[in-house]
């Protein structure tokens, strides 16, 4: 018996349905996704790059405090965040490279592939038909002299 027909049976719930009270909505609801989820190598790399990325935003904004501040702090800062950037630079690229590699190593078919695929399909059916209208024409010619009226 459920909590509901529990509540039928006391009497509790008559009231509470009587008043015309909606049922609740579902505590959980699943919607479907708007874009697939990345692969785990490509998001591993995109929460890497995330983090160094973020980093080096702290440290310009660091060295730019302490260049206002006319700390001795700030030309050593500087350079490092220099530095942040080329790695920053560097760990988005990596989540880009890593998400081709894995498209290309796992079969995602985008759609001008999948046109250029249909135009092989049609010239690979063109030149079998071919092969075959040669391979009828053969087995004619080569049935001893079948064809021919005179044997000069």
């Amino acid at each position: 018996m459920g909590t509901a027909e529990r509540h039928k049976a006391s009497g509790a719930g008559v009231a509470r349905e009587e008043e015309g009270s909606a049922p609740r909505p579902a505590l959980w609801v699943e919607e479907p996704a708007r874009r697939r989820r990345l692969p785990d190598p490509a998001r591993t790399a995109a929460v890497r790059a995330v983090i160094i990325v973020a980093l080096t935003l702290v440290q310009a904004m660091v060295a730019f405090l302490a260049a206002l501040a006319g700390s001795w702090l700030s030309f050593p800062m500087v350079l490092s965040s220099v530095a942040s950037t080329i790695v920053a630079t560097w760990g988005v690229l990596d989540v880009w490279v890593t998400r081709q590699v894995w498209n290309q190593r796992h079969g995602v078919v985008s759609v001008p592939s999948s046109t250029a695929r249909q135009l092989r399909r049609e010239r690979r059916r063109a030149r079998r038909q071919e092969r075959m209208a040669t391979r009828g024409k053969e087995r004619i010619r080569g049935r001893g002299g079948a064809g021919q009226l005179s044997h000069s």
